[in-house]
């Protein structure tokens, strides 16, 4: 997460816009795609996987498993938000990533979050 800034557009300039330039249409209907494949996922995720197994995919997901070869770092972020994003409670996260950092899948003492890519074997556990 980051400051960011929402701009408010109108939908008749929206469509407008979307009509006129396809570069901007080709990469606005990309995102919204992709946000839609997202979504998907994450209710599947909901629906199927244990708390400790969305809390595992979804420090993958922070940490960009896959796009990037140097370590895994997610900067400081709070149970609680981590509790918000996965759908359980600040106590179970706090037990989940006591878990994880005992078996060495994940390095952290209360800052940054280095993710061991072996905590892939969680979200692949049945």
């Amino acid at each position: 997460m980051s400051a960011c800034t929402i701009l408010v557009i109108e939908k008749a300039k929206m469509l407008d816009v979307l009509h006129t330039r396809t570069a901007f249409a080709e990469r606005f209907l990309a995102h919204m795609l992709a946000r839609n494949i997202r979504v998907e996922e994450d209710l599947v995720d909901l629906l199927f996987n244990s708390s400790e197994q969305r809390l595992a995919r979804r420090l993958l997901l922070l940490a960009r498993y896959g796009k990037q070869d140097h370590p895994l770092l997610i900067p400081t972020i709070s149970q609680e938000t981590l509790a918000e994003m996965i759908g359980t409670t600040r106590s179970r996260v706090n037990v989940f990533m006591n878990r994880f950092r005992d078996l060495g899948f994940i390095e952290y003492s209360g800052g940054d979050i280095k993710v061991n890519s072996s905590l892939l074997t969680v979200v692949l556990h049945d």
